[in-house]
């Protein structure tokens, strides 16, 4: 039996190897040792030991979100399996493609009270691409065994509903540890043929319909490649509001970054209200934007979205159509119903329209710039972080304030770093293992950015095998004492300080720099924001910022929308 385990899970293994996996995550169990082994067995994969399952499976979504190839995640039986719920349902809503792997008690020991042993199959419900539970390895199905792994592989990376987890829950028997045997021979490597290309006639009647019409770009996550995003914008005569997280904050004419802040003001977002709007990607985080936009779409605006997942992403049901095709084909199909036609000559009937959007832009970042300058707080953070980064740099940005914080203060520039989140289930569990796993795919340097609620919640992600390199990453933690983001919401004014902060604020008695230092972590502590991108340069492994109060943060925005507003009250006025 053990000659038979060793060879299906080599099997496996052989088959993910021949498919392009590169990486591997394990965790240390015994009832997993037939696929640990296999997998470590494999030059061709790199393997990462973590300890605790839950970091394991960010860590294994990080290293997904690098390279957009799907990670083997091991782990053995019982509650080390559940652990990784938290992981799989961020990988689901955010079409991360994972292996999840968990090993299994056989039949004959469930409902007996063996140990480490828990129902496990279906164990993540509707969470998952695809599951199966093959039962324990027979030599009379060494068949079926490649295709289980190539089925698997390609419902992670191509399923309907897009990338996502996928989960094998593989029962052993003792004796655990054997050789394997010959391999089943190999066959073709399964694979999945493309998706419909984007309707020709379709995009263009789209883009006729917007040949004279002021209307805006909504560039957020897994828009497509910026330059076809920018080249379309251009043609149009359309701005592109752009998330960090697309790469379309650029120093490009038609480029916008500060829109949350210069939406706040009612005169400036009346002023600006576009008639057709194109969703491309994730939508921002900012809620400001979203009312925007619901307010656009409830007078009239022709809202078109590129849904290549047909996700349904519009928890505002402003979509008026929706085209279910990858972003960078309905941009190569816009782009060539455009080329020398109307719609490239024509550009909106408010001839100012661009100019407009423009001048507001260049007021707000001037005014950002005013308003921060000189101090300490977590927009100067974000700020200062986007534009020293040079482009190489993969930034991982916490939610809650971090990911906001960058959203609606990062500056266009000529070549900023690569942002990624974990803004599937928009939870701050993980963050670090996830910046961890980014960094161990060796495509450069990683900046990971995290309040210091989110780091104490996965501080066990620090913890790495004895005589392992570091990895490049820093983890730069906005340490204001809580949960910051709650101080922006009506339960800080609605109920007494004592209770909020009990209930919200949340502040932790562990000291953030102490406790890195006691997992071995090389550590900056400072007030400066200087100090803050030394830190960084100098490869320490976390660089923990204190930074004032947290009502203090509150005021801080105020007084940047503050001048936003006055800024681009000002440049419209003059326009």
């Amino acid at each position: 039996m053990s000659v038979t385990q060793a060879t299906f899970a080599a099997t496996l293994v052989d088959e993910w190897v021949r498919g392009g996996v590169t990486d591997a995550v394990v965790c240390p169990g015994s009832r997993s040792t037939p696929l640990a082994v296999a997998l470590a067995a494999r030059a061709e994969l790199r393997l990462h030991v973590r300890l605790d399952e839950r970091g394991a499976g960010f860590f294994a979504v990080g290293l997904a979100l690098a390279t957009g190839r799907p990670p083997v995640v091991c782990t053995t039986s019982g509650t080390a399996s559940v652990e990784l719920h938290p992981a799989v349902v961020e990988a689901h809503h955010g079409r991360v493609p994972l292996l999840v792997c968990t090993a299994d008690r056989p039949p004959e020991l469930h409902g007996v009270g063996a140990p480490q042993t828990v129902d496990q199959v279906g164990l993540f419900g509707l969470a998952v691409r695809w599951a199966a539970d093959p039962g324990v390895p027979d030599p009379a199905t060494g068949t079926t065994w490649r295709p289980l792994a190539g089925r698997a592989l390609a419902e992670a990376q191509h399923g309907p509903a897009g990338p996502g987890p996928v989960h094998l829950n593989l029962a052993f028997r003792d004796p655990l540890v054997g050789e394997a045997g010959a391999l089943p021979p190999r066959g073709p490597v399964a694979r999945v043929a493309e998706r419909p290309h984007a309707d020709g006639a379709a995009v263009a009647a789209t883009v006729r319909r917007w040949q004279r019409v002021p209307g805006v770009v909504m560039a957020g996550a897994g828009a497509g490649r910026p330059e076809r995003v920018l080249a379309l914008a251009g043609r149009l005569g359309w701005p592109v509001l752009a998330d960090p997280r697309s790469g379309c904050r650029r120093l490009e004419p038609q480029v916008v970054g500060a829109a949350d802040a210069l939406l706040r003001d009612a005169a400036v977002a009346d002023a600006l209200r576009p008639e057709a709007v194109l969703l491309l990607g994730a939508p921002w985080a900012s809620k400001v934007v979203a009312a925007w936009l619901a307010r656009a779409a409830a007078a009239g605006a022709d809202v078109v979205a590129v849904d290549p997942w047909w996700r349904w992403a519009d928890p505002d049901r402003i979509v008026s159509v929706v085209h279910p095709v990858d972003p960078d084909a309905w941009l190569t199909a816009a782009l060539a119903a455009t080329e020398g036609g109307e719609a490239a000559s024509g550009g909106p009937a408010d001839g100012g329209w661009a100019g407009r959007w423009r001048a507001v832009e260049g007021a707000a970042q001037k005014a950002i710039d005013g308003a921060l300058a000189g101090g300490l707080s977590e927009p100067a953070l974000a700020r200062r972080l986007y534009g020293l980064l040079p482009a190489g740099t993969a930034v991982v940005a916490s939610s809650s304030m971090p990911v906001r914080d960058l959203e609606w203060y990062a500056p266009p520039t000529a070549a900023p770093p690569r942002v990624l989140a974990n803004r599937g289930a928009n939870g701050i569990d993980g963050v670090g293992a996830t910046a961890l796993g980014v960094a161990a795919a060796g495509q450069g340097p990683v900046v990971g950015v995290l309040g210091d609620l989110a780091f104490l919640h996965d501080v066990s992600s620090l913890v790495r095998p004895a005589g392992s390199a570091r990895a490049r990453c820093t983890l730069v933690v906005a340490d204001n004492g809580g949960g910051g983001i709650f101080d922006f919401l009506p339960q800080a004014a609605a109920l007494s300080r004592e209770r909020f902060e009990l209930l919200f604020g949340t502040p932790m008695a562990p000291d953030v720099a102490a406790v890195a230092r006691g997992f071995g972590a090389e550590v900056v502590d400072t007030a400066d924001l200087g100090e803050v991108g030394t830190g960084i340069a100098a490869g320490a492994d976390v660089v923990r910022v204190r930074m004032p109060g947290r009502p203090d943060n509150v005021a801080v925005h105020d007084r940047v929308h503050r001048a936003v507003a006055a800024a681009a009250g000002e440049a419209l006025h003059g326009d």
